[in-house]
């Protein structure tokens, strides 16, 4: 295989080109993909998988598909086999029910369903079975049609609308009786990675990596190793008014990082795995900001910002 280094160039200019193809794509993507998953990071994961899935798949295409439904096709299908696996939910076929009425009001219903769908924690999708999620999902937060939903699940309109039927059911259901789970304790060397950072002692954060620490900046890059990874903080030194704080997204406790003094939401956030050791792995999600529009982060101000 040629490696040289004009064939590396070239294949890193073809991927940024379908990255730009797929730009204005990728938020409602991850958008669909976090509320399948019920996490906005696993969301994450399956935008990454789908998109590597149909860049690998694009050569062997004879023309170029409709963009925006292919995507969201592989999409669909990468974070059903995820689901599967993970046996989060049981399956449930389309065509069981397709003989549910509709409710002639269905278009009043709907105005109250969106606003509900759009404001609920994505995790709260997870309970509702995968085939009325995705209906929900791609009728009340993206606002596909019922006949392009139909063309995406290769069924029929009667069956898509007797899912979101059911599944907006559900939902109002689970979000009426459903408890938060209690958040998982901030682990001290987090608290002192933020405490470090915000000083802008890179020495100090650095001691906190281990030998063999990951660092995945989500998109871009994946690093591995002390040395490598602790480039990583040059371009933070490079930046005065950035800051940390800790927070829990779906109860586990992440890094939110503010960009601008006196900013109400954080620009987006890091995940950290630590160890008896130190920093085991870092994930950073600079480079997907619109992961954040969905993170629901939490605070308390028992951690000092």
């Amino acid at each position: 295989m040629n490696e040289s280094p004009t064939f590396l160039a070239e294949l890193k200019e073809t991927r940024q080109r379908f990255l730009e193809l797929v730009a204005e794509i990728r938020p409602d993507l991850h958008r669909y993909c976090a509320r399948m998953m019920g996490s906005v990071a696993d969301g994450e994961d399956v935008v990454q998988e789908a998109l590597a899935r149909a860049y690998y798949q694009l050569p062997e295409l004879h023309e170029l598909p409709a963009l925006r439904a292919w995507l969201f096709r592989i999409a669909h299908n990468q974070a059903l086999d995820l689901l599967r696996k993970r046996e989060r939910q049981k399956s449930e076929s389309i065509e069981a029910l397709e003989d549910i009425a509709m409710d002639e009001g269905e278009d009043a219903e709907a105005i109250i369903a969106r606003e509900h769908a759009v404001g609920l924690a994505v995790s709260k999708f997870q309970q509702v079975s995968s085939l009325q999620r995705s209906c929900v999902i791609l009728k009340d937060v993206l606002d596909y049609s019922l006949q392009d939903i139909a063309r995406l699940l290769d069924s029929n309109v009667i069956a898509v609308k007797a899912a979101l039927h059911r599944g907006r059911t559900r939902l109002r259901d689970v979000s009426s009786r459903a408890s938060e789970p209690e958040r998982l304790p901030v682990s001290s060397v987090l608290q002192q990675y933020v405490q470090l950072f915000n000083a802008r002692d890179w020495e100090g954060v650095r001691a906190l990596l281990i030998e063999d620490v990951k660092l995945d900046l989500v998109s871009v890059s994946h690093r591995s190793g002390k040395n490598d990874v602790s480039t990583y903080f040059t371009n933070y030194g490079r930046i005065s008014n950035w800051h940390l704080r800790v927070g829990w997204l779906e109860a586990q406790p992440v890094i939110a990082v503010f960009t601008e003094v006196g900013d109400s939401q954080p620009k987006y956030f890091v995940e950290l795995v630590t160890n008896g050791q130190g920093i085991a792995s870092i994930r950073d999600f600079r480079y997907v900001p619109y992961i954040t529009r969905d993170a629901q982060i939490e605070f308390t101000d028992e951690l000092t910002p």
